[in-house]
């Protein structure tokens, strides 16, 4: 949507967009949808507008040739020439298909097909409220719904302790490893993890379907240019170490493997 060129607002000469607000909410990120609306907008109009006279005050006071103001513009300086030289150093890098289907091809048990479950819990604070609970459901004098939702502290009490589908890796491993190890139907409990004491019931469980290249090649790209990064880093340092002195005050020196006793 093209933006009104006319300024919203005209602060000791210097004038306000449009533009300026849109960039603002973009600094914000995912926070600043809250602010696209027309009230939103006008809240950050006001900001701008006391970012301005702020600004204009400093101007007039000479600020800037305060000593604490000259000493924090070096810090920011120098912490934006680091993360500067760092990028110079680490963006350049890039991932090619080829370099990714190599992966994909030795590292295949990655994307082989992977055990899918749905399964239930009630998740509550002590062993014995959690044993006496698995007494009821098994003597079938409540149903694990409802046992869920009059118990159980988790979000998903809810939906009757229902947590949907996930595979391996993306609970917690205590819960992780008894769900997998369960049969369909099969109720288990007391499993502790670091959120408490949990009742679990397996509802379903099916082979997934494995991961084909293109499925899977924006995610091996972001992990191999990561590993890119970190290691493009680490061998500037080394170089940076070698041009520029370290030292460790108050730590020895290592000896040298060359040094005779």
């Amino acid at each position: 949507m093209e933006r009104n060129q006319t300024p919203l607002a005209i602060v000791n000469s210097k004038a306000i967009y449009d533009s300026d607000i849109d960039e603002m909410i973009a600094q914000m990120g995912p926070r600043g949808q809250a602010y696209q609306t027309a009230e939103g907008r006008a809240v950050i109009l006001e900001q701008l507008i006391a970012q301005r006279l702020f600004l204009a005050d400093a101007m007039r006071n000479l600020y800037e040739r305060e000593p604490a103001f000259k000493e924090e513009l070096q810090r920011i300086k120098e912490q934006l020439l680091t993360q500067y030289a760092i990028s110079k150093a680490v963006d350049n890098l890039t991932v090619t298909d080829i370099e990714a289907r190599k992966f994909f091809d030795e590292n295949r048990e990655q994307f082989a097909a992977q055990p899918v479950v749905s399964a239930s819990h009630i998740l509550v604070d002590s062993e014995e409220k959690a044993n006496d609970i698995l007494a009821q459901l098994n003597q079938g004098s409540i149903a694990f719904e409802d046992a869920a939702r009059q118990h159980s502290s988790c979000p998903s009490a809810q939906q009757g302790g229902a947590l949907g589908e996930f595979t391996r890796g993306q609970m917690v491993p205590d819960f992780d490893q008894a769900v997998f190890s369960m049969d369909v139907g099969e109720l288990r409990g007391p499993v502790k993890t670091q959120f408490g004491y949990h009742i679990i019931r397996l509802d379903d469980k099916k082979e997934g379907a494995p991961v084909s290249f293109d499925q899977a090649k924006d995610q091996i790209k972001a992990h191999l240019l990561e590993e890119k990064r970190q290691k493009a880093y680490q061998s500037k340092v080394n170089q940076l170490k070698i041009l520029y002195p370290v030292e460790r005050p108050g730590q020895a020196k290592p000896r040298s493997p060359f040094t005779l006793v």
